[in-house]
């Protein structure tokens, strides 16, 4: 274990002060707010044992109260001066919805969290930026939910080719991003795809992707062929497939790793067993509730297939802790959806169904945090 060391001022060397700090109530959570008479650097980190998040600030004297009466999630806060740095205890694991300089004060927005994902802020830097005086500029916190989008096919691999020529591969980065676009412009959450250009990934690997970014939510596209199928459609991992359609694109779905060369790894049974069985109920629960947003928001634009939420078994669906859904836009193997998604205004009209999906699963997904805490 590191010991803290007290930060470093030279002598003579004049320090920004903190002139306010106070803690308020926002929404279903609580916000942090301090003021500095001149421009300081602050940093924001989260430890485990303790449960407590901690603002840097090593720049500064303090002249705020010594503590903060608890509030919400944040069971108090206090300066501790040879450091340097404010110590916010809590009461439970929080999310930190955004953390930003804003007219020159620092803003740090806490909402109800999971202890997953509060253990995952405790393994680097969350935010870090400039505070003080009048600047302005806004810093994004790096724990605004991460949205994974990731374009079917790819590379090597063009998926199915429609009964016009269409390569899925193309429709699939199109149509991703486009609702990489709207997502950022409404500026709710970070998105991340996992190719953006005509490359081969295997399936494993955009799993990991999603893992590796912390993603709140996983959302694969695809546009596959099945004859006399036509409509948009979602579908959520099951061991069992609901259907017989939904097996056999499962079934077809998976074998891309096979065309693209993976390797599987010789593991042992129970490792197998936890990496491609084990969904936690949990996530579950999530994947579902996102598969009833998408189905509600594209019934309202697009032509469905009928019971257009199903369930199979899709290699790309297994992150333990990823709620996650496959979304088939439509089938290549139909002209009317072919013609449809090669064109791009139907492209933005799907994109905008399932960015009212993604906000719609946001907003509830931290409603049903804070109830079950």
């Amino acid at each position: 274990m590191g010991l803290a060391l007290p930060a470093l001022i030279l002598p003579g060397e004049a320090l920004a002060a903190v002139t306010g700090a106070r803690l308020e109530r926002n929404a279903d959570g609580t916000r942090l707010i301090l003021e500095a008479d001149s421009a300081t650097s602050w940093r924001l980190s989260a430890t485990q044992r303790p449960m407590r998040l901690i603002v840097s600030l090593p720049g500064v004297t303090w002249r705020g109260p010594a503590r903060l009466p608890g509030l919400g999630p944040a069971r108090g806060a206090r300066w501790d001066a040879p450091n340097r740095r404010l110590l916010i205890d809590l009461s439970g694991p929080v999310s930190v919805r955004n953390a930003a300089t804003v007219d020159g004060r620092l803003v740090v927005e806490l909402g109800p969290g999971t202890a997953p994902g509060f253990a995952r802020l405790t393994q680097g830097r969350i935010a870090q930026g400039q505070m003080g005086g009048t600047a302005t500029a806004r810093t994004p916190a790096r724990s605004l939910p991460v949205i994974v989008i990731d374009p079917g096919h790819g590379g090597k691999d063009p998926g199915t080719i429609g009964v016009g020529g269409t390569h899925e591969k193309r429709i699939t980065l199109a149509a991703a991003l486009e609702l990489k676009k709207q997502l950022e412009a409404a500026g709710r959450c970070r998105v991340v795809l996992t190719r953006s250009r005509d490359v081969f990934i295997p399936l494993d690997g955009r799993v990991d992707i999603a893992r590796r970014r912390e993603a709140t939510l996983f959302m694969s596209l695809h546009a596959d062929s099945a004859p006399g199928a036509r409509g948009a459609s979602v579908y959520t991992l099951a061991d069992r497939a609901s259907d017989a359609l939904s097996a056999r694109l499962a079934q077809s779905q998976n074998r891309a790793d096979a065309a693209g060369g993976l390797r599987i790894p010789d593991v042992s049974p129970e490792v197998q067993r936890i990496l491609y069985s084990l969904v936690r109920q949990e996530t579950k629960v999530g994947s579902a509730r996102m598969a009833r947003f998408v189905v509600s928001n594209l019934g309202q634009s697009v032509t469905l297939l009928p019971n257009t939420h199903r369930q199979a078994s899709f290699a790309v669906l297994k992150a333990p802790d990823v709620p996650s859904v496959l979304v088939e836009m439509g089938f290549l193997s139909d002209r009317r959806d072919e013609a449809a998604l090669n064109r791009a205004p139907y492209r933005a009209q799907v994109a905008r169904a399932l960015t009212g999906a993604v906000h719609g699963w946001l907003e509830q997904h931290h409603a049903g945090v804070a109830n079950s805490g």
